[in-house]
């Protein structure tokens, strides 16, 4: 008995690792060699390419591929039908499977519906990626990016709350109260 939920019309092939409590919904295929952590969701129609790791409470609605060299941490919220790459110049007449370029996706981190990640860059713990937007290029922790190019409008909270900082550069999560400070450019929490 498994201790994961695959729905009928899903197909996970043989070599798969499949943490506990992971749901696989409809039309869903999870190719040889991917691992998935434990409390996963991935939603309807979702592809996940070999070799692709994500961490644990993954949320993937529907929609997304997952290609080869992308890694997603802990807690990553991937909305739906958005899109990553992983090869800057893709031809179909040119085999450039040897130059696949990595994308991490850090703790905590939200990428809105129909965004695109272009290859090779990483999306910093707890940055919140406005739906729509194109990133081009590494995403600082807790940036809020929107837009094509996308382009950093400010800071996000851990709860996904926007900071407003003061004068002295702090700011307090609306939701949970948590106080953040901003030094050269950086954000992190009070307590770490």
């Amino acid at each position: 008995m498994t201790s994961y939920f695959v729905h009928p019309s899903a197909i996970i092939d043989e070599g798969c690792e499949i943490g506990e409590g992971v749901k696989i919904w409809h039309f869903s295929h999870l190719m040889s060699g991917c691992k998935i952590g434990r409390e996963c969701n991935l939603g309807q129609n979702v592809f996940i390419s070999s070799n692709v790791i994500l961490g644990n409470n993954v949320k993937v609605q529907n929609n997304v591929s997952i290609y080869e060299g992308v890694i997603c941490e802990d807690d990553v919220f991937l909305g739906p039908s958005m899109v990553f790459t992983n090869v800057l110049n893709p031809r179909s007449a040119v085999n450039r499977k040897s130059e696949y370029r990595q994308t991490i996706v850090r703790k905590g981190a939200t990428i809105g519906a129909n965004a695109t990640i272009i290859c090779g860059n990483e999306i910093g713990a707890y940055a919140f990626i406005g739906a729509g937007a194109v990133v081009t290029e590494p995403v600082t922790p807790y940036a809020l990016v929107v837009g094509n190019p996308g382009r950093q409008i400010g800071w996000m909270s851990e709860h996904g709350s926007r900071l407003h900082f003061n004068e002295e550069n702090i700011a307090f999560c609306e939701v949970s109260g948590k106080q953040y400070i901003l030094h050269n450019n950086t954000v992190r929490s009070s307590n770490g």
